[in-house]
């Protein structure tokens, strides 16, 4: 089933699209673009009034539908408190998902603007005062059936799935292994204590959207149970006295709204640490998408492996260090460069 399923998602046209978004009870003119997204298939779709709207058909086998309707769940209580956000719309029953040959499929409505190319410190202070306001609706109910950011998730799930299908030469496995395991395990220690709640999880300017001078949040689909940290360091990646900085001002512009445990900036490199082995095994678990190869055919290479393993081993050396913040002293690493392969698993470069 679960084969027949995934063939039916790699092989969606614009013509079951629009017979799936019709299904839903709505009418529309035969107009269906296909937009940039590597985990879901997204379309944008003109209804019969001129409108258009954004469908998004989940790739099957990833979300139960327990878990679509915690992250729905999350949207609608931010939508409720008046938190800017890209809502999921109602079909004409009011459900918020259904479902064609075993896909789960959802509507959005289509918002105008730009992914903003970098931000000033009076957008950082903007952004850390939303995300406090996400999070403090985000702590106010669970979300039982999401996963949660730790360890066992992101480091020793996706270690077992790369050793099970032996996607790591084995010249490397064993060096990887245990770069990634001796992360997980600061992980864990300094995880002891800290609190967790609903957050986006997949917080990079490529999910900030800039309208009328106002941010939005987009694409809650990677929601998880984690610490508040985490949708702060991805919006200000690098490394470096500036990114320090900047940090300091987010933390601060968050607590007008939510206290900040300034002791989990020192979960920035573990977790850090975690996307790129999350990132890797991302990649082999979808090799069977034809995107896929397509987008990095450099992946699975011995040069591939020999590079994030000695990348691994860097970043486990960092996340020994009290405050990796602190050390580059030269202009040349005040401000590391970083790519969307290292953090923006869903965005094209």
């Amino acid at each position: 089933m679960t084969n027949t399923v995934t063939d039916l998602f790699l092989s969606l046209t614009p013509e079951k699209v629009l017979q799936a978004v019709e299904r839903g009870g709505l009418r529309c003119n035969p107009v269906c673009y296909a937009l940039n997204s590597f985990e879901n298939r997204v379309y944008e779709i003109e209804l019969e009034d001129k409108t258009r709207i954004v469908s998004k058909f989940y790739r099957p086998g990833r979300w139960s539908m327990d878990q679509l309707m915690e992250e729905h769940q999350f949207l609608n209580d931010l939508e409720q408190a008046e938190i800017e956000v890209c809502g999921v719309l109602p079909f004409p029953d009011g459900s918020t998902i259904k479902r064609v040959d075993h896909i789960y499929y959802c509507l959005y409505p289509r918002k105008g603007g730009r992914a903003p190319d970098e931000l000033s410190d009076q957008d950082i202070e903007r952004l850390g005062m939303m995300v406090a306001r996400m999070h403090n609706v985000g702590a106010k109910r669970p979300a039982e059936h999401r996963i949660r950011l730790c360890s066992k998730t992101y480091v020793h799930d996706n270690l077992a799935y790369l050793a099970d299908n032996k996607v790591i030469p084995d010249h490397f496995e064993s060096r990887y292994f245990a770069a990634a395991r001796a992360i997980a395990d600061i992980m864990d220690e300094r995880m002891d204590g800290v609190a967790t709640h609903r957050i986006h999880g997949d917080f990079h300017l490529g999910n900030v959207l800039l309208r009328d001078e106002r941010f939005y949040a987009l694409d809650f689909d990677d929601m998880v149970v984690g610490p508040a940290v985490q949708d702060m360091w991805l919006l200000i990646p690098g490394r470096g006295r500036d990114v320090k900085r900047k940090h300091e001002i987010w933390c601060t512009a968050y607590e007008q709204f939510r206290e900040f445990d300034w002791q989990t900036l020192n979960l920035v490199e573990p977790l850090r640490g975690l996307r790129y082995i999350h990132y890797a095994a991302w990649l082999a678990r979808r090799w069977h998408d034809p995107a896929f190869p397509a987008t990095w055919p450099h992946f699975g290479s011995e040069d591939y492996w020999a590079q994030e393993t000695v990348d691994l081993e860097e970043q486990l050396q960092i996340c020994r260090m009290s405050d990796p913040n602190a050390e580059p002293d030269s202009a040349e690493n005040d401000e590391e460069e970083l790519t969307n392969k290292d953090f923006f698993w869903d965005m094209e470069d």
